[in-house]
């Protein structure tokens, strides 16, 4: 397959680890079609949808426009800035972004607790993160569980993202349909130019041209971010800080760390939890409740369709690249994401995670070794059922692991 840039002569360890050779190497030279594609497309998932829930959130708590711009900014601008340090420190695709889980659980707890008392939560909240990063929890969990296990949980997880293609092409047959017959014919004919970026390409262009999109005219006034002053308090830490923390962990981490086990990458997990707590801190001081290693987003970026292994770290760079443009001037861009149809956004979403579905699938079924543990976790991850504020991906991972360990042993 012929990517773009320079050669990269730099040999990969076994266990996904790259040599210090790599650390020397000028890192935009491993900018492929494939890994900016799949950057482009996971920065993309995160800027629509999530920031609407961002200002549904905002308006349900009666938040002041500079109260909101904090939010904004702090999520996207140190998200963005996770997800550029993290890939270039350790050149696998880690990529950041905030808690969309979070967000949807804040929106019905902004209206119940004044401004500093969120903030206090979402500080208690990444110094959790922290601590369990710093013990080592997470690690013996993701290290007890077969691959096989992650792979179905993670497909289990991206199901539900690819089948809503279908009702999203039903709802916008002309853009859906050209999209698909694009994503079709360079799957067929061009092994250049990735089939998710030409389909995402030609659904916007449809878009254009067939819809009338109404852009809001009320525009968010700037003005230049500010630290935030928390007000700690018992109910604050139980009723906002663990729970959202636990949703971080089991939404973000577990399946942002999944998915890079079951691309064959072996991430440092302590110090991606330990940073995904130090920079939901940081964020909360701005007002955002997290800054952390995104699930989905890093699926999409440590996928076969983003390319060589080696370079896909850089899909996850753009992605932080992209996303952290996007904190500094969400106040401008947040009108045209606003006047985005949904089926719109779930059409993006689906071909971004038709490669992911498909590894995962391949790798978790292939043998037969772990055919009842893989199929309980992917089971219990399509099926998206909370319990005690644990997520689906977690229960999966735990469920398939027991089944894989006493039943399949």
């Amino acid at each position: 397959m012929v990517q773009m840039g320079m050669p990269n002569k730099i040999e990969e360890l076994p266990g996904g680890n790259i040599s210090k050779r790599k650390l020397n190497s000028n890192p935009l030279r491993d900018i492929t079609g494939q890994n900016f594609s799949s950057g482009l497309i996971a920065s993309t998932l995160v800027m629509t949808g999530p920031a609407l829930i961002v200002l549904e959130a905002a308006a349900s708590g009666h938040f002041t426009p500079e109260q909101t711009i904090n939010w904004m900014f702090a999520v996207y601008f140190f998200g963005g800035l996770f997800g550029i340090l993290m890939p270039l420190w350790f050149r696998i695709p880690i990529t950041g972004g905030h808690s969309i889980s979070g967000v949807a659980f804040l929106a019905t707890m902004t209206s119940q607790f004044t401004y500093s008392q969120l903030i206090g939560g979402y500080v208690i909240s990444g110094i959790f993160i922290l601590l369990v990063g710093l013990t080592g929890v997470f690690t013996k969990i993701i290290k007890w569980v077969p691959k096989e296990v992650i792979a179905s949980m993670l497909a289990g997880l991206v199901t539900g993202y690819v089948v809503k293609l279908v009702p999203a092409i039903k709802e916008m047959p002309l853009v859906g349909g050209l999209a698909l017959v694009s994503f079709f014919l360079v799957t067929k004919y061009s092994k250049r130019i990735p089939a998710v970026m030409a389909a995402v390409a030609v659904a916007f262009l449809a878009l254009i041209f067939t819809q009338n999109l109404d852009i809001a005219s009320g525009e968010i006034p700037f003005f230049f971010p500010s630290l935030q002053t928390p007000e700690f308090t018992w109910m604050g830490m139980l009723t906002i800080g663990i729970p959202l923390a636990m949703l971080i962990l089991s939404n973000d981490a577990a399946p942002g760390i999944g998915a890079l086990e079951s691309s064959d990458f072996d991430p440092p997990i302590r110090k991606i939890v330990s940073f995904s707590g130090v920079f939901s801190v940081i964020s909360s001081f701005f007002g955002g409740q997290s800054a952390n290693i995104a699930g989905m987003m890093t699926a999409i970026c440590a996928g076969l369709d983003s390319g060589p292994k080696a370079k896909r770290y850089m899909g996850s760079f753009v992605s932080g690249a992209v996303t952290l443009v996007f904190g500094i001037f969400a106040w401008k861009v947040v009108p045209f994401i606003q006047s985005l149809p949904q089926a719109f956004v779930s059409l993006l979403a689906g071909f971004a995670l038709i490669g992911v579905l498909h590894s995962s699938l391949q790798q978790g079924f292939s043998e037969n070794r772990y055919r009842l543990s893989a199929l309980t976790a992917f089971i219990v991850a399509l099926s998206n059922v909370s319990l005690l504020h644990i997520s689906a991906p977690v229960w999966a991972l735990v469920l398939g692991a027991v089944v894989a360990r006493t039943v399949e042993r």
